[in-house]
């Protein structure tokens, strides 16, 4: 696993990379300080399971940055880690193509579930700024705050959607989001958002295990 890991504050840097040192001990973790670095880093290779970045770095605007970003690696997940705290810019940074956005203020613990999660397909947003949204992408994950953590994953499984429950067969046959996105006629930011919702719900981890679990709860049959 390759992860290209971008700050201008060395002291942050240092410690995102000790973070996922310590989680993913074998990845090779590559260190960009502005979006200069980035530009060289990727002009020198492609192929990153993950990019997490500042978003106010000094070589570009954030805006024309992750345009570009998103143009050379496409089918990257970026995540986002930024002080910057506004529900306009998040809503602004998953159009442009990020995957999720975390404050820096997060724990580790926060930083490295909205890695799995995006690494898994789905997307991460602050539950703080989900309050009050109108739009129906956010709407979706909003649904999942009032569900209690200690539900059983059988009543959980319950509200999943019958759109959820499509993009579950899908993810069964192996199945990328962008495949399932011109599959079912949606955006890759909504299928994201329903892999997010599909693996809080059936409370695992990873696509793997959403299969595991739907096939165990009855949500898949044996041709799926």
């Amino acid at each position: 696993m390759k992860i290209l890991i971008a700050d201008d504050h060395e002291l942050f840097l240092k410690g995102l990379e000790m973070v996922l040192s310590d989680f993913f001990p074998q990845a090779e973790l590559v260190k960009a300080r502005n979006y200069d670095d980035i530009f060289a880093a990727l002009e020198k290779q492609k192929d990153f399971n993950l990019l997490l970045t500042d978003l106010a770095m000094p070589g570009a605007r954030w805006l024309d940055a992750l345009k570009r970003i998103h143009e050379q690696i496409p089918d990257t997940p970026i995540i986002i880690l930024s002080a910057v705290f506004d529900r306009e810019i998040v809503q602004k940074t998953l159009e442009l193509g990020a995957a999720g956005y975390v404050p820096k203020t997060s724990s580790n613990a926060v930083i490295l579930s909205a890695v799995n999660l995006v690494l898994s397909g789905g997307v991460y947003i602050p539950p703080e700024l989900l309050q009050g949204t109108s739009q129906n992408e956010f709407d979706m994950l909003k649904q999942l705050e009032n569900v209690p953590e200690n539900q059983d994953p059988s009543e959980k499984a319950k509200i999943l959607t019958p759109r959820q429950i499509d993009v579950l067969r899908l993810i069964a046959k192996g199945a990328s989001n962008k495949q399932i996105a011109y599959e079912l006629g949606l955006s890759e930011g909504t299928v994201k958002l329903h892999v997010t919702a599909i693996l809080k719900l059936l409370n695992v981890y990873n696509r793997t295990g959403a299969v595991a679990a739907a096939t165990q709860l009855g949500l898949l049959g044996k041709n799926d």
